[in-house]
């Protein structure tokens, strides 16, 4: 069988940052004034009052400390609690492009490619900022590549499903140089004015060169031992934001067109589906999880990961063999097993094995197992 090999990994993260305290300062303003607003309505019943939020519950909860947005100062006003992004228009590159492609050049730098080198561009995202023409094909042309590109919605694992989609066309040779790209602005679609869901999410952007290992010319490789993907159908996460909504009749509340999550339904869920997952796929393999090195997981929630991880290897990992960018990234959708994969892989010797995975919303779960090739 051919043998393909990731051989560069690039990340954006924009520069301006949330911390919790900044946070919970915005919403609480928020909830103040809608609570002074609504008063005589929350005292007859007819509308319920909003909670505070509490620093010291999110970082308990979630891992998260801080997170990186694509603008801070929209995010922070309680009276707009979203970010502020700029209409551009149809002759400007587009904002999730512009992204991909400060995420793909040293992505390519690391693989010794160029734009003129890569054949074919697979953009997965959970939100996509249009329905066509794909952002991907517009990558595809700020790069100066050749070949095809589309966008792939798989919410939380549109990177790893991705990763199988380049595998795959590298293999039947329809491509001979694949990025995967993964912006994700989740600022527009986190549900600010939400307790339960304002500080979950955070804005980065990932890139993976994949190409068969005859042809890479890095000196550093991760050979792709191995691919597997699941899904099954649940409602735990949900946004229904989309083209209909203009043609329905009948009204949505406002909060369905966001992202949502029954969370405690989601952790009893997902935990034990990912660990059965990885297990079968690295017996599938022929290897044992106590020979893998290292674990790179989406990063949704500090629990969740050490709970999966110890499904796997019957312990809770150390921050070495799972690394953990929650803190300072928050759950970054498709793009947060890739983060971790690109800042947390040094350490490892040619020939240790590690599992990039992902799991969200479908529920999706996908792995690639990978072994560091040094020629």
């Amino acid at each position: 069988m051919t043998t393909i090999a990731i051989t560069g990994t690039g990340l954006f993260t924009p520069s301006e940052s949330i911390t919790n305290a900044e946070l919970v300062a915005s919403l609480s303003a928020h909830v103040e004034e809608f609570n002074a607003e609504h008063a005589e309505a929350i005292a007859a019943g007819d509308v319920a009052a909003k909670e505070l939020p509490v620093e010291a519950f999110i970082e308990k909860a979630s891992g998260i400390v801080s997170r990186h947005v694509m603008d801070r100062d929209g995010v922070l006003d309680p009276e707009r609690l979203r970010p502020r992004l700029p209409l551009r228009g149809e002759d400007e590159i587009s904002l999730q492009a512009e992204m991909a492609i400060a995420a793909i050049e040293p992505a390519l730098a690391q693989a010794g490619r160029t734009g003129a080198d890569v054949d074919a561009v697979i953009l997965g995202a959970s939100n996509i900022q249009r329905a066509y023409p794909a952002v991907a094909i517009e990558v595809q042309a700020a790069l100066g590549a050749s070949g095809w590109a589309y966008d792939m919605n798989v919410a939380c694992s549109s990177a790893t499903f991705s990763m199988q989609a380049g595998v795959d066309a590298l293999r039947n040779g329809t491509a001979s140089c694949v990025v995967v790209v993964n912006p994700e602005i989740t600022s527009a679609h986190q549900a600010w004015n939400q307790r339960d869901h304002h500080f979950i999410f955070g804005d980065a952007c990932t890139a993976t060169v994949l190409e068969r290992s005859d042809d890479a010319v890095a000196a550093e490789r991760w050979e792709v031992l191995g691919t597997k993907l699941a899904t099954q159908f649940s409602n735990n996460i949900r946004n229904d934001f989309g083209f209909i909504n203009v043609a329905e009749d009948g009204e949505r509340h406002a909060d369905e067109l966001q992202f949502r999550q029954n969370g405690n339904r989601v952790f009893k869920d997902v935990c034990p589906l990912v660990s059965a997952h990885m297990n079968e796929h690295l017996t599938e393999l022929g290897l044992e999880p106590s020979g893998v090195r290292r674990f790179w997981l989406h990063q949704a929630n500090l629990k969740m990961n050490q709970l999966i991880a110890k499904g796997v290897l019957g312990r809770v990992p150390d921050a070495t063999e799972a690394p953990v960018i929650l803190d300072t990234y928050a759950n970054t959708s498709s793009a947060g097993s890739v983060i971790a994969f690109h800042l947390h892989r040094d350490g490892l010797a040619d020939g240790d094995v590690g599992v990039i995975c992902s799991f969200g919303a479908g529920y999706s779960v996908g792995s690639v197992v990978v072994r560091r090739v040094s020629v």
